[in-house]
């Protein structure tokens, strides 16, 4: 049995934890603000972006770029975005489970599949395992910005132009809520939202904006080259955004579990320290009642 002395530092060091989990639940609380407004912000503008390239492609069969050219998939780089610090329930396993399932269902159909590793967490873990890393880009979550953004969808762009890569992927979680993620594995090259656009069925010489075409300076063509890289830029600006947002959610519902179990275990122990010393209590009066006893 436990001493009073070890049951009480028990009880301080789980109030201790509690006040750290409680403090640490609170400045994600604040982070998540600030961040969920970043990204509600960019999703409309990204949407509209891939609509309007989609639109522009359908009004002219002539158009094309090197960025929408789909070919055969022999080599696949796949961007994992993860978190640099841990504390966060399942935010990084779900992401690693998901990009393991990955590996091992496309282990035939791709020849080779190389890891663009954005967070700590998962370059340590994908290290670890012998994984092929290609690139890792460590600390950039302590600055996410369209800059920033646009330097790894330069480096997917250019390895996909010099056929180095057929195909890139990118793996994150999906903001839904505070206390809900959405693991998501989307393709960003080729860039795949023509074929998906209702305007790309229309009919040669029809507007799929309502009959409405416009003029455009200095041509369709150097529209669309300036769109697309831009495009694939914003859907990795966005994908780090939603990462970010998640991750805070994450973290905050984390550390209000913890410190609901903090409070049920403090009251457990504080319930045995009671208990214990009326036990102590009651055997030292049972003792002086005996040594009474005895004397008499």
């Amino acid at each position: 049995m436990a001493s009073l002395r070890d049951i009480r530092k028990r009880i301080r060091s789980v109030k201790n934890t509690q006040q750290i989990t409680k403090a640490m639940k609170m400045v994600a609380a604040a982070k998540l603000r600030k961040a969920q407004d970043a990204i509600i912000a960019a999703r409309p503008y990204a949407q509209a972006l891939d609509q309007l390239i989609a639109n522009l492609a359908a009004r002219s069969e002539e158009l094309a770029h090197p960025l929408l050219a789909a070919r055969p998939a022999r080599n696949v780089d796949l961007v994992v975005l993860t978190s640099d610090r841990g504390l966060a329930g399942g935010f990084n396993s779900n992401i690693i489970r998901r990009v393991n399932r990955f590996l091992l269902e496309n282990a035939r159909q791709y020849q080779r599949i190389r890891l663009i590793t954005i967070g700590r967490k998962g370059n340590e873990f994908f290290k670890r395992r012998g994984a092929e890393i290609l690139k890792d880009y460590p600390g950039l979550f302590a600055q996410v910005s369209f800059a920033t953004a646009s330097d790894v969808a330069e480096e997917a762009t250019q390895r996909f132009l010099r056929e180095e890569s057929d195909a890139v992927f990118v793996v994150y979680n999906e903001f839904v809520s505070a206390i809900s993620q959405r693991v998501v594995l989307n393709p960003v090259l080729p860039l795949q939202s023509i074929g998906s656009s209702p305007g790309a069925n229309t009919r040669e010489g029809a507007s799929p904006a309502g009959g409405i075409d416009f003029l455009y300076e200095p041509s369709r063509q150097a529209v669309l080259d300036r769109l697309v890289p831009q495009a694939i830029a914003i859907k990795i600006y966005r994908a780090l955004l939603e990462s970010v947002a998640s991750e805070h959610g994450a973290r905050m519902s984390a550390m209000d579990n913890a410190t609901s179990n903090a409070s049920d275990m403090i009251g457990r122990l504080t319930l045995y320290y009671n208990r214990t010393r009326q036990a102590a209590i009651t055997k030292e009066l049972m003792e002086i009642v005996s040594g009474a006893e005895a004397l008499k």
